[in-house]
């Protein structure tokens, strides 16, 4: 589960993501979009630890994602379109963020 609350991110006197309260439930797959300068991918860095906020706080799996262990096997992160692979099927690629071979992303193929 992904918990947000309260998150807000300053750079400057600009306010690139202000006063964010929301839930990701586990096992539902959830895409992050928004208009340029909405504060989308600020917020996905300071979900994975990227960007540390001004204020509030994110919480995946019931701590902070970069405290787990293997990170990346409890949530798999795409910040920029161009880093997706442009050859061969989705269950090739999606190891590359987080998902686990060999568990849900064969029954997705």
């Amino acid at each position: 589960m992904i918990e947000i609350e309260h998150l807000s991110k300053r750079y400057g006197g600009k306010l690139a993501a202000g006063g964010l309260d929301f839930v990701v439930r586990p096992g539902v797959v959830t895409g992050f979009l928004g208009p340029n300068g909405a504060g989308s991918p600020v917020t996905m860095r300071m979900i994975v630890g990227l960007d540390e906020p001004a204020a509030g706080r994110v919480k995946v799996t019931g701590r902070e994602y970069r405290a787990a262990p293997a990170p990346m096997a409890e949530l798999g992160v795409l910040l920029e379109a161009t880093a997706k692979h442009s050859g061969g099927p989705a269950r090739d690629h999606l190891p590359r963020f987080g998902a686990r071979p060999g568990q849900r992303v064969r029954s997705l193929a």
